[in-house]
């Protein structure tokens, strides 16, 4: 039986708008206040740094380049997101899902997986990795499909994963040493695909593909709604 999840479906939310929101919903999700909740959306041009980034190894952003640099509290490394990228911050309790985070991750990929099958790509894993990758084909290495770094507190989940749809993947190497891999290859659906996707066609396979891995069943939430959960009492729970 699925257990009962809200779903916010937003559009371009700024890096701290959107951070203080899941803040707000971990911590109501903590309290029992609101059910597990799972946040699509995209943001605008930024570079997160994680807990492990080394700054002056991995940012080397040019002068006059117009992103964002952000702290956060995922693991992980540096990584960038844009415009053209979808991404997933699930808002989940573990004591509902096995209180195993490596398993979280796994299921994570999975997702993303199934969501690439939907569009008739084969999205892998790497021993050793976590993100989704695409094989060696002409010439070519493995190449960085989707990106995953997560937070547990409390066995509440934030964070979650980025999917390259139809982004320029040129920061993910000339701006930083993305997830600090010196040698990777980024890619994104619409150069495998090799005709355009828009996040907006990806977002229903994605939407369907959490739902399956994490057995939920979503009721979604007016994208107004997302102001309700930014209150100061929630971010403090979730801080604890």
């Amino acid at each position: 039986m699925r257990r009962g999840a809200y779903l916010l479906n937003l559009g371009l939310v700024p890096y701290a708008e959107a951070f203080e929101l899941q803040r707000s919903l971990a911590g109501a999700v903590s309290q029992g206040a609101i059910p597990e909740t799972v946040v699509f959306l995209e943001h605008p041009a930024v570079v997160t740094v994680g807990r492990r980034t080394e700054a002056d190894l991995e940012l080397h952003i040019p002068a006059g380049a117009d992103v964002e640099i952000a702290e956060t509290d995922r693991g992980g490394k540096s990584t960038f997101h844009g415009p053209g990228q979808l991404v997933c911050y699930p808002i989940l309790d573990l004591g509902n899902h096995g209180k195993d985070v490596k398993r979280y991750v796994r299921n994570l990929e999975e997702a993303l997986i199934r969501t690439l099958d939907a569009f008739e790509l084969e999205g892998l894993r790497y021993e050793g990795l976590t993100g989704v990758w695409m094989a060696p084909s002409g010439g070519q290495g493995p190449r960085k499909l989707a990106s995953i770094g997560v937070h547990v507190a409390r066995w509440v989940t934030t964070h979650g994963y980025a999917l390259n749809v139809g982004l320029d993947p040129a920061p993910f190497t000339e701006w930083i040493t993305a997830c600090g891999l010196e040698d990777a290859q980024f890619t994104t659906m619409t150069q495998e695909l090799g005709r355009p996707v828009a996040v907006e066609d990806v977002r229903p396979a994605a939407i369907d593909a959490v739902a399956e891995v994490f057995e939920l069943s979503f009721e979604e939430l007016p994208a107004d709604d997302a102001g309700l959960w930014a209150q100061p009492i929630h971010a403090s729970l979730a801080a604890r």
